[in-house]
């Protein structure tokens, strides 16, 4: 990240986070303590039936992974965000978010009223309640990627987790390439295999970094990209 820092913070374990990151800015997560895992989601916040669309993102850049280079398509084929920075190398956008039923299964049944800010958020919940603050509902909630983790797909079609991935000072950047509803959510992976409910610190913090040239990395990534980009650039003029 080159540009100036505008601000930072800590999203805690369990908690859900949202910020409207405007073009021309940047998101950096890191992981703090090493084996984190961030649900991501975002919609476009000047007409949020603008959404995230893991599927095309996947079948555009003709992967199962995502990485440094690789962009975040919208289901009208603009780019929400751009994958600039990233010391993994692989992102699960497989595998989707943990709910409820899940978490009280893997961990036990836990209440706020019982055990305040101990208790076994999920996932799924934290998202719907951060939408619900711009009008949003459950409803506006499709498909989202896990920042920090990775999931390989076996030649049966199973989906294994690789613990371990992410170490601490691991890191993602997303430039935002509209202006856009940035929703975070930081808890286990649904297929995460401990049974100790211990999502750990990442920290968040945003800059200022130029807009991307003609010869930017996730531009020339392929011809789809191009694209995308293209029809981004035109939503503006």
């Amino acid at each position: 990240m080159d540009g100036s820092e505008l601000f930072r913070s800590v999203l805690m374990g369990g908690a859900t986070w949202s910020h409207v990151l405007k073009r021309g800015t940047a998101l950096r997560m890191v992981d703090v303590e090493g084996g984190a895992n961030v649900a991501g989601y975002m919609l476009n916040f000047e007409n949020p039936a603008e959404r995230l669309n893991v599927p095309d993102t996947l079948k555009a850049q003709h992967t199962a992974r995502l990485k440094a280079g690789n962009v975040l398509f919208s289901d009208m084929g603009r780019v929400l965000c751009s994958i600039t920075e990233d010391s993994l190398g692989w992102h699960d956008p497989l595998a989707g978010l943990t709910n409820a039923a899940l978490i009280e299964v893997k961990y036990g049944k836990t209440s706020y009223q019982e055990h305040r800010n101990a208790w076994h958020q999920n996932a799924r919940d934290g998202m719907v309640t951060e939408l619900a603050k711009y009008g949003l509902g459950e409803r506006d909630l499709q498909a989202t990627v896990n920042f920090f983790s990775k999931v390989v797909v076996e030649e049966t079609g199973a989906m294994r987790f690789q613990p371990d991935h992410s170490k601490a000072g691991s890191y993602v950047e997303l430039r935002a390439e509209m202006n856009v509803l940035v929703v975070l959510n930081n808890s286990p992976h649904p297929l995460a295999e401990s049974k100790r409910y211990a999502p750990g610190k990442v920290e968040l913090s945003v800059s200022r970094v130029p807009m991307p040239g003609q010869d930017d990395a996730c531009r020339r990534l392929c011809p789809e990209n191009a694209r995308g980009f293209v029809m981004t650039e035109m939503y503006f003029l």
